[in-house]
C-alpha cells in the first residue's frame, strides 16, 4: 500500500504519472529525487502542492536517459521544452504550471578554479545520489513502482533532523562549494542541525567559496534570510569563517568590548532585529542584516562611552557597495540602502514630532515607510522593559501623527501646487537649473508649512526671480 505522503506520485492526472509512463515506454529508468521527496517525508507541502492550496511548481527527476533521449520523450508532452541546462544533463519542461527537471544520472566534479562543473554521466542512480548535497535530498522513488532508494540514510537523518553530505563532506563541498553555505540554508529553514563533520570541512575550506558566482552565492542567501527564525544559522555562518568570504561585514561586528565602555553585542543584537522583520519580506530582512555595519568604522570612545556618530551614513555606503557586489537587483539595492540609510531618524526626534518633521520623515520614506517603520521596531531589542516600552510609545506617536496628518493633506504625494512647466510659463524661462532651484524651495515651502496655494506659488516663484535678476520674471 502507497502511503498517503506519496501518493501524488501515483495519481494518474498527475505529472509523475505521466512521466513515469513516457520514460517506461521508452526504456528508460525515472526516478523523482530531491525537495519534493524530502519534503513528502516531513508532512510537508509539496512546492505548493494540495496541502497548501497552491498549484505544484516545482519537480526533480533523474534518468538513465541521455539528454538527447530526455529532450525527445518530452517533446510532443510538454507545453514548453527549455535545453539551458542540457550542457549539464538537465532538459526543463512546462506542464500546465508544473515546472519539472530531468537529468541524467551525473558523476560532475567542478575544476579547481571553475564556476561550473565538468560533467560526466553515470548508468546507477546510486552513483548520482552520491553527489547531491545533503544525505536528506539523497532520496530517491522509482516510477512507477514506487520503490524508496535511500543508499546514504536520507530517512534516518530526517528523523534526526541531522545534515549529513552522502559522501566525505571535504569531497562534496569541492565537487560545489555552495553547498557550504546551503548547509546553513537548510539548518534556518528546516531546523535541522549541521553535521560536526560538515562543519569542520567548512571552516577548513570556506574559501573555495570564491570560485562560486556571486548570483548562486545571493539566491542561497535570500532563502536564508527568509527563513522563519534565521538568527541561529547566520551566527554559525559568522561562526564558521564562511561570512568573511561573501558578506565580510557581519564577522567585522564581532567587536571586541569594551570592559569600562560597555556596548552590547552588535552581531547579537543584529540577528535578534533579523528574527524580528517580516520573514515574506526580502528586502526588510536585507535591510535589518545590513542596518549597522556602519558601526565598526565608525566606533569612538569618549568620556560618555562609545558612540557611533553618522553609522547609518557610512553603513548605507556598505551596504550598496555589498549588494551590488553580490548582484542584487538594483531596486533591491536602492530600498535596502535607503532603509539603512534612514533607520535612526526616529530616534533623532526625541522632543517630539512636528508636523514638518512628520511630512520629511514621510517624503523620504516614499513607498519604504511601511517597511522603514516596521525595521525602527524590531530594532528595539533592549533587555530593559521601560526602555523599550518608552521607545515602541514614540513610534507609535509617530505613526499616529503620520495617520492623523494624512487625514488632513494629501502626504503620499508631498509636491508644490505647481510643477515645472508651469514655472517656466510664468518666469518666462527655459529649462535648466534654476528650474529645479525654485522647484526645491516650493517643495520645502510644502515641508515646512504644509499645504498651500498655486497663486502663493506663483508669488514665491516671482519674488525668486526678481532676487535672482531674471529680467521679464520680474514682472
Amino acid at each position: 500500500m502507497i502511503p498517503e505522503r506519496l501518493q501524488f506520485l501515483v495519481d494518474p492526472d498527475g505529472v509523475p504519472a505521466q512521466l513515469s509512463g513516457l520514460f517506461a515506454a521508452a526504456g528508460f529508468e525515472l526516478y523523482v529525487v530531491g525537495g519534493s521527496v524530502r519534503d513528502a517525508f516531513l508532512g510537508r507541502p509539496i512546492d505548493g502542492g494540495a496541502d497548501s492550496g497552491r498549484p505544484r511548481r516545482d519537480l526533480d527527476f533523474t534518468t538513465d536517459a541521455r539528454p538527447e533521449d530526455i529532450s525527445r520523450v518530452l517533446k510532443g508532452w510538454a507545453d514548453n521544452l527549455y535545453k539551458v541546462g542540457e550542457a549539464f544533463g538537465t532538459i526543463a519542461a512546462i506542464k500546465g504550471e508544473t515546472l519539472v527537471e530531468v537529468t541524467t544520472f551525473r558523476d560532475e566534479v567542478y575544476r579547481d578554479d571553475s564556476r561550473k562543473p565538468q560533467v560526466t554521466y553515470s548508468d546507477a542512480v546510486a552513483t548520482d545520489l552520491s553527489r547531491r548535497d545533503f544525505t536528506i535530498n539523497a532520496i530517491a522513488v522509482r516510477l512507477p513502482s514506487i520503490e524508496v532508494v535511500d543508499p546514504y540514510g536520507g530517512l534516518t537523518d530526517l528523523g534526526l533532523q541531522a545534515l549529513r553530505t552522502p559522501m566525505d563532506p571535504g569531497v562534496s563541498f569541492s565537487d560545489d562549494p555552495l553547498r557550504m553555505l546551503r548547509l546553513f540554508r537548510f539548518q534556518a529553514t528546516l531546523g535541522f542541525t549541521p553535521d560536526e563533520e560538515c562543519l569542520r570541512a567548512v571552516r577548513e575550506m570556506g574559501d573555495r567559496l570564491q570560485i562560486v558566482s556571486a548570483e548562486r552565492i545571493r539566491d542561497e542567501l535570500s532563502k536564508l534570510l527568509t527563513a522563519d527564525a534565521p538568527g541561529e544559522a547566520l551566527l554559525a555562518v559568522v561562526e564558521s569563517g564562511l561570512a568573511q568570504y561573501f558578506v565580510p561585514e557581519l564577522p567585522a561586528l564581532a567587536m571586541e568590548q569594551d570592559p569600562h565602555h560597555r556596548h552590547k553585542d552588535v552581531l547579537a543584537h543584529t540577528f535578534a532585529v533579523v528574527d524580528k522583520a517580516s520573514r515574506d519580506d526580502l528586502v526588510l530582512r536585507l535591510a535589518a542584516l545590513f542596518h549597522d555595519i556602519g558601526k565598526p568604522a565608525t566606533k569612538e570612545i569618549g568620556p560618555g562611552g562609545v558612540s557611533f556618530h553618522h553609522h547609518e551614513v557610512v553603513g548605507a555606503r556598505m551596504t550598496r557597495k555589498r549588494l551590488r557586489e553580490l548582484k542584487y537587483p538594483k531596486s533591491i539595492v536602492d530600498d535596502v540602502s535607503q532603509l539603512v540609510y534612514l533607520h535612526l531618524r526616529p530616534h533623532t526626534l526625541d522632543m517630539g514630532w512636528t508636523d514638518s518633521a512628520v511630512r520629511r520623515y514621510v517624503r523620504d520614506a516614499g513607498n519604504l515607510l511601511g517597511q522603514l517603520n516596521e525595521l525602527v521596531r524590531c530594532d528595539v531589542t533592549t533587555a530593559n522593559e521601560r526602555r523599550e516600552r518608552a521607545i515602541q510609545r514614540r513610534i507609535d506617536d509617530l505613526e499616529e501623527r503620520i495617520e492623523r496628518l494624512s487625514e488632513a493633506e494629501e502626504l503620499s504625494r508631498l509636491r508644490a501646487p505647481v510643477d515645472g512647466n508651469e514655472i517656466m510659463d510664468h518666469l518666462g524661462i527655459s529649462p535648466g537649473p534654476k528650474v529645479g532651484e525654485i522647484m526645491n524651495i516650493l517643495l520645502e515651502k510644502r515641508i515646512n508649512d504644509g499645504p498651500y496655494s498655486k497663486e502663493e506659488a506663483l508669488a514665491i516663484a516671482t519674488d525668486w526671480a526678481r532676487q535672482q535678476g531674471l529680467g521679464s520674471s520680474a514682472q
